[in-house]
């Protein structure tokens, strides 16, 4: 997969069929996986594959999020997305993500008249604006005991 690439699964949900199947793939490799995490396949040739643990969590962790009903996308993390991608992935319309970039809140690098989004950046973002989230909350309910406790 190129870094220009990203993997698009689709806008739609799992079907129930996808999440059942993928609910039983969970299950029998956490089953396979050897104490020291290596999951080994065994292919109908007699050969195996050997998947060392950190890519054996990464197979898992994406079926278990297919198994939960999850819509799953796959994104290297050095590549440059396009605006419609990075919008995707924050869940917002190309409009508004435009806004962000013209604003500076999210870097971004101009090839043509098309923007680019690193990853990364993008991801930088997400954290930024859940930290804000996360500490207004905070507030919120600070300020809602503080009014209770008078």
């Amino acid at each position: 997969m190129s870094n220009a690439d990203a993997v698009d699964l689709g806008h739609r949900f799992p079907t129930q069929d996808e999440v059942a199947c993928a609910a039983r793939a969970v299950t029998a490799l956490a089953d396979a996986r050897a104490r020291n995490g290596v999951l080994a396949i065994h292919r109908e040739d007699g050969e195996t594959v050997r998947l060392a643990p950190a890519i054996a969590d990464l197979v898992i962790d994406l079926l278990d999020s297919v198994a939960s009903g999850h819509t799953v996308k796959l994104v290297p993390t050095g590549a440059m997305l396009t605006s419609q991608q990075a919008a995707d992935i924050l869940n917002v319309s190309r409009p508004h993500l435009s806004k962000l970039l013209k604003s500076g809140k999210i870097p971004f690098v101009s090839v043509g008249t098309h923007r680019r989004v690193r990853h990364a950046d993008l991801m930088a973002y997400m954290d930024r604006r859940d930290a804000a989230r996360h500490a207004a909350l905070d507030d919120l309910a600070r300020l809602g005991q503080e009014f209770d406790a008078s």
